[in-house]
């Protein structure tokens, strides 16, 4: 297999004219399911909320264009809400866009590379741990916003802990109003899948929360009370670079670039599922990384394939890199015509969308599965990484849940090697004792 061969060199044999109307409903029904999670997914991330819709667009159109998958969708994901929140209150948006684009090359590197196939080296039980840990993070860091709370001035926090500890210390300015308006939004998206597949309940959600935040007597944050909303076009913007902002940026380039390649990879490996194909994962690696160094140019933030709308845009017919392609045009429409629209929508529905992409995202019946059918060592790894995770940060987690991974494997190594031995040992001298009697 090549290093780079795009899907869309060959995705398009036997092609008929119900596979090109097939993708294009697809690619708009995804766009109609990206639009409010790109929105509440950048203001998770500490950035405003067009650059959500930024994001999706240029990695949605260059991704799918040089992919290695034929109906992978990327954009912003819940996997990076909290490392880009951290990156931008320390650093700022420079700094963001400064490490999305060394990603980006870092993952050009890594497909150059053929290190796509060693993705598959990492354990189920980091992955597993790092997705729970990463939901962790995302419900607490809405917990202001879902319950209305009102922080003193200057009162800010980073880390998942600290953001615990706001909370607990500033319950008692709870808001009665976000409190029901945010679960309203949390039934809505819960019970309408029951009622169509088609219609995203997040989009539902927005609507009713919208009408809701209009009446007089509701008094709620909104998207507009708390952000200046733009809906003009990105603009391509070299960042001023220096040696020492390079050095600085480095470990949040590696560990965006590693977030990207794992999490785009799995989604990939999802679709293949689904459709009976076989993606190229030194060509997918290759693909996020060059959307990922435009995201950065046009001011976005990080973006890496979408499991959840890669499964939509599989559901609804999705079948070749231009369901991807439609998703990222319509996008851009709805950025020139309706944006200024999302002024309305109430923060409390912000918190509620991010709460059930955490839950789905979470993976919990596989780490109880885990806990319950696998060895002790196999536990440790999962727990480990999922509270250093929480506590800390992604990279401390995954390092340290591999080196006690390895560290086991080869541990299992050597006692089994000696194990070997000792029972060779043992047979020869069996052997030599029955040589012996029958001499």
């Amino acid at each position: 297999m090549r290093v780079f061969e795009p899907k869309i060199l060959t995705s398009f044999k036997g092609y008929k004219a119900k596979n090109f109307v097939s993708d294009i409903v697809a690619g708009i029904i995804v766009a109609i399911i990206a639009l409010p999670l790109s929105i509440a997914l950048a203001i998770a991330s500490g950035a405003t909320p067009e650059v959500g819709l930024y994001t999706a667009i240029i990695a949605g159109f260059f991704i799918a264009l040089l992919g290695g998958s034929k109906v992978n969708i990327s954009g912003p994901t819940a996997a990076f809400a909290t490392i880009v929140a951290g990156i931008i209150a320390t650093d700022g948006m420079e700094g963001l866009v400064i490490a999305t684009i060394m990603a980006g090359i870092i993952l050009v590197l890594m497909g150059i590379c053929r290190v796509g196939s060693l993705i598959k080296f990492i354990p189920k039980t980091i992955t597993v741990g790092f997705t729970g840990g990463i939901a962790v993070t995302l419900v607490v860091g809405q917990l202001k916003d879902f319950m209305g709370l009102t922080y003193p001035s200057g009162a800010t926090a980073i880390e998942t802990m600290d953001k615990l500890k706001l909370v607990f210390q500033n319950i008692s300015t709870i808001n009665p109003w976000a409190l029901i308006v945010g679960g309203i939004g949390v039934i809505i998206l819960i019970l309408w899948p029951k009622i169509s597949k088609k219609i995203p309940g997040s989009l539902i959600a927005v609507l009713i929360g919208a009408l809701i935040a209009l009446i007089p007597f509701v008094k709620v944050n909104t998207i507009g009370s708390l952000y200046t909303i733009s809906s003009a076009l990105p603009t391509f913007s070299i960042p001023e670079l220096s040696v020492q902002k390079i050095i600085a940026m480095l470990p949040s380039a590696v560990t965006i670039a590693l977030l990207a390649g794992i999490e785009s990879l799995l989604s990939c490996v999802v679709s293949d599922g689904m459709v009976g194909d076989k993606h190229n994962s030194n060509t997918e690696l290759i693909a996020q990384g060059v959307g990922n160094v435009m995201v950065g140019f046009f001011g976005g933030i990080p973006a890496t394939g979408a499991i959840a709308r890669t499964a939509a845009n599989v559901r609804n017919g999705g079948r070749s890199p231009l369901s991807g392609i439609v998703h990222a045009i319509v996008l851009l429409l709805v950025l020139v015509v309706l944006m200024p629209y999302a002024a309305m929508i109430p923060m409390p529905i912000i918190a509620a969308i991010l709460f059930i992409v955490a839950y789905n995202m979470s993976e919990w019946r596989a780490f109880v599965k885990i806990i319950k059918t696998k060895v002790w060592s196999d536990i440790l790894v999962l727990v480990l990484t999922f509270a250093l995770t929480v506590i800390f940060d992604l990279v401390k987690a995954i390092a340290v849940g591999m080196v006690v991974h390895y560290v086991i494997v080869l541990i299992r190594y050597l006692m089994n090697k000696k194990k070997i031995k000792n029972q060779s040992q043992k047979n020869c001298e069996e052997q030599d004792d029955k040589e012996g009697q029958n001499a």
